[in-house]
C-alpha cells in the first residue's frame, strides 16, 4: 500500500464529493472522483485505490450492485455512505461485500476514523505474517495459543465464543453481520439463527466488558450485526 492513499470516491452529488475532498489534506491522500457507477468501477480497475466510499443512489445503477460487481474481481475495501438508515439497507449492502457503512449526515471525524481502521485492516492482511496478539485497552487475545485476557487476568472462553471473538478480531473495527457471523461460526445453514448470537454474545460480552450493558469492546450494529471496537 502506498504511503499516500489512493481513494475513490462514487457519488453523483458534486456537494458530496466537493464535502469528501475537503476532509483530507491532499499531500496525505488523494481522491479521485466518479460521478456513477460504471465510471466508477472503471476507475478503481485503473487505479487499483486503497479504499472506495461508495453511494447507493446512483444515477445508472444502484450503489448495492456496484458492490457486488467489484467484489467479482477485487477485495478493495468498500466504506458506503448513504442517506438510506433503514437495517434491510445496511445489511443488503454489507452482505453484497461492503466493509462498513455511514449514514448521511455523518462527521468528517468519524469517516476519517472509519478509514484508517480500514486501512490498518488492509495492512494487516496483507502482512506475511499478521499479528498473532490482539490487544486493545484491557483485552488481550493471544490467537495460536487460544488464550484471553481482561486487564491482565486470564479469561476462559468456550470453543463456540472464541471463535465468535477470532472472527470479530479478524475484521476489527469493521460491522459484520448477523449473518456473515452465522455463517463464519456455525456454517451456512444457520444464517437464520440470530437467537444464537444473541445468547452466545452475551456470554461473550459478559466475560470481557466491565459492564455488558454498556460495553466498550463489542458494539451493536442495531438490527445488523456487531462491531468489535479498536483503540
Amino acid at each position: 500500500m502506498a504511503e499516500r492513499p489512493v481513494i475513490v470516491v462514487i457519488d453523483d452529488e458534486q456537494q458530496m464529493r466537493r464535502f469528501l475532498k475537503a476532509c483530507f489534506d491532499p499531500t496525505e491522500a488523494e481522491l479521485l472522483e466518479a460521478e456513477n457507477g460504471s465510471e466508477g468501477m472503471r476507475l478503481v480497475a485503473h487505479s487499483n485505490p486503497d479504499v472506495v466510499l461508495l453511494d447507493l443512489g446512483l444515477p445508472d445503477m444502484d450503489g448495492i450492485e456496484v458492490a457486488r460487481q467489484l467484489r467479482e474481481w477485487t477485495q478493495v475495501p468498500i466504506i458506503v455512505l448513504s442517506a438510506r438508515g433503514r437495517e434491510k439497507d445496511k445489511i443488503e449492502a454489507l452482505d453484497a461485500g461492503a466493509d462498513d457503512y455511514l449514514t448521511k449526515p455523518f462527521g468528517v471525524g468519524e469517516l476519517q476514523a472509519r478509514i484508517r481502521v480500514t486501512l490498518r485492516h488492509v495492512a494487516r492482511s496483507k502482512g506475511p505474517n499478521p499479528d498473532p496478539v490482539f490487544e486493545s485497552g484491557d483485552l488481550r487475545v493471544d490467537l495460536p495459543k487460544r488464550r484471553v485476557f481482561v486487564a491482565g487476568n486470564e479469561v476462559h472462553l468456550t470453543p463456540i465464543e472464541f471463535k465468535l471473538l477470532s472472527q470479530l478480531i479478524r475484521h476489527a473495527g469493521m460491522v459484520l453481520t448477523h449473518k456473515q457471523l452465522l455463517t463464519e461460526v456455525w456454517g451456512p445453514a444457520y444464517t437464520d439463527e440470530t437467537h444464537y448470537l444473541r445468547v452466545y454474545m452475551g456470554q461473550l460480552r459478559h466475560k470481557l466488558e466491565v459492564d455488558a450493558a454498556r460495553p466498550k469492546h463489542i458494539t451493536t450494529e442495531p438490527g445488523v450485526g456487531y462491531r468489535l471496537l479498536v483503540d
